[in-house]
C-alpha cells in the first residue's frame, strides 16, 4: 500500500512537471486561438474558390473569341487562348509574383520595380491566408490581361509571336505596373484605389491590344473605300456563352478581390460586391440593347455582349462602396460607351475584333476614375495620375515588345495565309472541317 501510494504521487508529481511544461510552452509559443485558425481557414477558401472561378474566365474568353471570330480561324484562337493561360502560369511563377509584391526586396527605384526570383510558398498563420491560395488567385488575374490582347489581334497575327508578348505581358509588364498600386508602390502611397483592377488588370490589357492593333494593322478587307466592311463571327450562341461564363467569373474576380471572409464585415462586404457586381452587368446589358436599337433601329447581339463585359469593368473598381442605384449608373454608363466607342475606333481604321478596347481599355478608365463618387478618401487627380502613370509604362513597353517582334519575327501572316485562314497554316487543324474550305 505504501508502495502504491508513492507510486501515484510520483505520477501526480509527473503530471504536474508536464502541465508546467506544456503552459510555459504555449506562453512562448503562443498557440494560435480557434478564431485565428478558423479566420485563416475562410479567408484561404476565399482565394481558392474565387481563384477556380477567376480561372474559368479563360474558358469565357476563350468561347467568346472563338464565337466571334469567322470559322477559318476559330482552332487557332482557341489554341491561343489556352497557350496564354499557360505562359501566364510559368511567367506569373518564375518572375511575376515577385516583381508584383516586392516586399522589401525593390531595386533600381524604391516603390518602382521588384525582384526577378521565382516564387516559392512561405506559410505563417500571421499571413491570415496560405501563400499558395493568394498565388494562384493573383496569378488567374494575369491570364486575363493577357486574354484581352488575344481578341483584338485576331485573324491576322503570327501565333508564336503573340505568345511571346504574352510572356513579356504577364512576367514583366504587368507585375510592374501592378505593383505600383498592389505591391505598396508609389500609387498606393499617393491614395490609388483600384478594387479589383480596372486598370491594374483591364486597361492594361486594354493599352497592350491598342498599340498591337496599330503596330499590326487592320485585316484585309475591313476598311474599304473608307467604309467599314462587316466581318460577321463564326457563332454567335458561343460567344453568348463566352459571356455568360465570364459574368460568371466575375463574381470570383471582384468578390475574391475583399480578401479575406473570416468575419462578419468581410464576408456581407463580399456579398455586396456580388450584388453590385451584378447589377453594374445587367445595366450594361440593357443600356447597350437601349441603345443600339435607337441608332442602328436593331438589337446588335455583340453589342449586348459587350455591353454586359462594359458593366463589369465598370464597377471593377470600386464594386464595395457604391449604392445599388450607384452600381447600376455606373453599368450603364459602361454599356453606352462600348455602343459609341466601337465605331470611333472603326473612323481611325483601328481594328478590334472582338470589341476590347472599348470593353477593357475605355470602360476601365471609367470606373476607375469614377470611384471618388462613391470611396471616401480617393480624389479625382489621384485617380487620373493612376489612370496615366499605368498607361503610359504599358503603351510604351508594349510599343517597344510589339516593334522588336515585327523587325525579327514578324508578327503578321501574309497575304495568302490570312485569306486561307490562320487554321491551317498556323495550326494544320480546321476548328469546322465539314463547313470550312
Amino acid at each position: 500500500m505504501r508502495s502504491g501510494m508513492t507510486g501515484k504521487l510520483a505520477g501526480a508529481a509527473t503530471l504536474a512537471a508536464i502541465t508546467c511544461g506544456v503552459a510555459a510552452f504555449a506562453q512562448e509559443a503562443e498557440v494560435p486561438s480557434a478564431s485565428d485558425v478558423s479566420a485563416y481557414v475562410d479567408n484561404t477558401y476565399l482565394f481558392l474558390l474565387g481563384g477556380l472561378v477567376v480561372m474559368f474566365m479563360a474558358a469565357g474568353f476563350c468561347m467568346l473569341e472563338a464565337g466571334l471570330v469567322r470559322s477559318k480561324n476559330a482552332a487557332t484562337q482557341v489554341t491561343k487562348n489556352i497557350a496564354l493561360y499557360s505562359i501566364a502560369g510559368l511567367m506569373f511563377w518564375l518572375v511575376g509574383y515577385n516583381l508584383l509584391y516586392p516586399g522589401d526586396g525593390n531595386w533600381i527605384v524604391e516603390g518602382y520595380i521588384g525582384t526577378f526570383a521565382p516564387w516559392e510558398t512561405a506559410d505563417d498563420l500571421g499571413t491570415g491566408y496560405s501563400s499558395g491560395s493568394d498565388h494562384f488567385f493573383q496569378m488567374v488575374f494575369v491570364a486575363a490581361t493577357a486574354s484581352i490582347v488575344s481578341g483584338t489581334v485576331a485573324e491576322r497575327i503570327k501565333l508564336w509571336p503573340f505568345l511571346i508578348f504574352t510572356a513579356v505581358l504577364t512576367g514583366i509588364i504587368y507585375p510592374i505596373q501592378c505593383s505600383w498600386q498592389w505591391g505598396g508602390g508609389f500609387l498606393s502611397a499617393a491614395g490609388f484605389s483600384d478594387f479589383a483592377g480596372s486598370t491594374l488588370v483591364h486597361s492594361t490589357g486594354g493599352w497592350a491590344a491598342l498599340v498591337g492593333a496599330i503596330i499590326l494593322g487592320p485585316r484585309l478587307g475591313k476598311y474599304v473605300d473608307g467604309k467599314t466592311v462587316p466581318m460577321p463571327g463564326s457563332n454567335i450562341p458561343l460567344a453568348a456563352l463566352g459571356t455568360f461564363i465570364l459574368w460568371f467569373g466575375w463574381f470570383g474576380f471582384n468578390g475574391g478581390s475583399q480578401l479575406a471572409a473570416g468575419t462578419f464585415d468581410d464576408i456581407n462586404a463580399v456579398s455586396t460586391i456580388f450584388l453590385n457586381t451584378n447589377l453594374a452587368a445587367a445595366a450594361g446589358t440593357m443600356a447597350a440593347m437601349i441603345l443600339t436599337t435607337i441608332l442602328y433601329k436593331k438589337t446588335d447581339s455583340t453589342m449586348a455582349f459587350n455591353g454586359a463585359l462594359a458593366g463589369l469593368v465598370s464597377i471593377t473598381a470600386g464594386p464595395l462602396d457604391p449604392s445599388f442605384p450607384v452600381a447600376i449608373l455606373i453599368g450603364a454608363v459602361g454599356g453606352v460607351l462600348v455602343v459609341l466607342t466601337i465605331p470611333l475606333l472603326d473612323k481611325f481604321k483601328i481594328d478590334d475584333v472582338v470589341g476590347a478596347i472599348p470593353v477593357h481599355l475605355v470602360c476601365g478608365i471609367w470606373g476607375t476614375m469614377i470611384v471618388p463618387l462613391s470611396t471616401e478618401g480617393t480624389s479625382f487627380g489621384v485617380q487620373a495620375l493612376g489612370v496615366v502613370s499605368v498607361g503610359a509604362f504599358v503603351a510604351i513597353t508594349s510599343a517597344i515588345v510589339w516593334m522588336i517582334l515585327k523587325v525579327t519575327m514578324g508578327i503578321r501572316v501574309s497575304e495568302e495565309e490570312e485569306m486561307e485562314g490562320l487554321d491551317l497554316n498556323e495550326c494544320g487543324v480546321a476548328a469546322y472541317p465539314d463547313f470550312t474550305k
